[in-house]
């Protein structure tokens, strides 16, 4: 029987994993995974390793031993978080190496606190690409202003990229240029460019999250039952996929270009995009309002435990991204009618994830630390 990973994946869409867990590595889960066809790549941020990390015992006895070494706090949170990448890289290495490179990557992010720090992002690329020494590893850099000729640099070095927090179809363009540019890189220096691979991590749900509240305001603004109030209900829910598939336009219109073209013949592959932050965050909201709506061919979705268990159960895996592009521009054109500015949304939650994601690694560095000295 076909599972509806498996279905979503002849429709061209690999769902990946958004999480890695030491046990899960140990006690074969991760492998029954990829075997069942229900995954075919995971992703990992520093939330994802606080919360593996800080809140388990599963990491105390290399911990442990890393302390009384006499290892630093940053040494040993490269020691646990690469030793879980690689180990996952292995895992998924027949997979990449039977998709000839389509699918069975990992990702490991770059310190968050780089994230407007141009040098020190594509220097902490090459170091962690070296540093796991996997060919399906992808190193993430953020889509900031700053991480954008990063990303480049580290296209043209050789690297695989995992693009991460990009929230506008204005800064997903650049990202798009940054790969393309940095395969050009290489091509005029005589260098291969069929084994690199990237994705564009276009984030969703937090879209919806900071729109429906600027709309809740205007609907009390308005009152029940007001014309605004009206106005602003239709829209709720409805930014963040519209925004998703004003994006997926944006991809096939840059990669069916004869820039591309010409890229291709040597190897180049899309960079595909990857819709990121698909749980639904408001219980009003189908569980997977950000998968059903999202499905196109050359595109992945990266899933949360209890998002990849409501796809296996009940996702309706069908052929959706370009379904209602018209209503996506009527709301989107709504929404500026409304007087709120998309750019202005997208802007503060590429600052809130940054944020995020820099409180998450400070917050595990407490947590190694504190233990570190107890083991010492």
């Amino acid at each position: 029987m076909t599972t509806n990973p498996q279905k979503l994946y002849a429709l061209g869409q690999s769902l990946w994993y958004d999480n890695i867990e030491r046990h899960l590595l140990e006690n074969g889960e991760l492998k029954a995974m990829i075997d069942r066809g229900d995954i075919y790549g995971v992703t990992s941020n520093p939330s994802i390793f606080n919360n593996a990390i800080g809140k388990s015992q599963d990491y105390d006895g290399q911990l442990a031993d890393l302390a009384r070494a006499g290892h630093t706090t940053a040494e040993i949170y490269d020691a646990l978080t690469v030793a879980d990448i690689q180990a996952a890289c292995d895992l998924f290495r027949s997979l990449y190496d039977s998709t000839r490179g389509g699918d069975g990557y990992v990702s490991i992010e770059v310190h968050p606190h780089l994230a407007h720090d141009t040098e020190a992002t594509a220097l902490e690329a090459q170091r962690l690409w070296a540093l796991v020494d996997r060919p399906n590893l992808m190193v993430k850099i953020p889509a900031t202003k700053e991480g954008i000729p990063a990303i480049q640099s580290a296209i043209a070095h050789g690297i695989n990229i995992n693009i991460t927090l990009i929230f506008s179809c204005q800064r997903y363009g650049e990202v798009i240029e940054a790969y393309l540019a940095g395969l050009e890189e290489r091509v005029a220096n005589n260098l291969p460019i069929g084994h690199i691979a990237s994705v564009a991590s276009f984030f969703v749900s937090r879209i919806d999250t900071k729109v429906d509240g600027w709309l809740d305001e205007l609907i009390a603004q308005g009152g029940a039952g007001s014309a605004l109030a009206a106005k602003a209900e239709a829209l709720k829910g409805k930014i963040a996929v519209a925004n998703a598939k004003l994006a997926y336009q944006l991809f096939k219109q840059q990669f069916s270009t004869e820039r591309f073209a010409a890229l291709a013949q040597k190897g180049g592959r899309v960079q595909r995009p990857l819709w990121a932050s698909t749980s639904t965050k408001n219980p009003a909201y189908p569980d997977l309002l950000y998968v059903d709506t999202l499905v196109g061919k050359d595109t992945v979705n990266t899933v949360p435990t209890q998002t990849l268990e409501g796809v296996k159960d009940h996702a309706a895996a069908q052929l959706t991204i370009e379904d209602g592009m018209d209503a996506a521009r009527f709301q989107l054109a709504n929404l500026e009618m409304l007087g709120l500015s998309l750019d202005q949304a997208t802007d503060e939650v590429e600052q809130e994830g940054v944020a995020a994601f820099s409180k998450a690694i400070a917050d595990l560095f407490t947590t190694i630390e504190q233990r570190a000295a107890e083991f010492r």
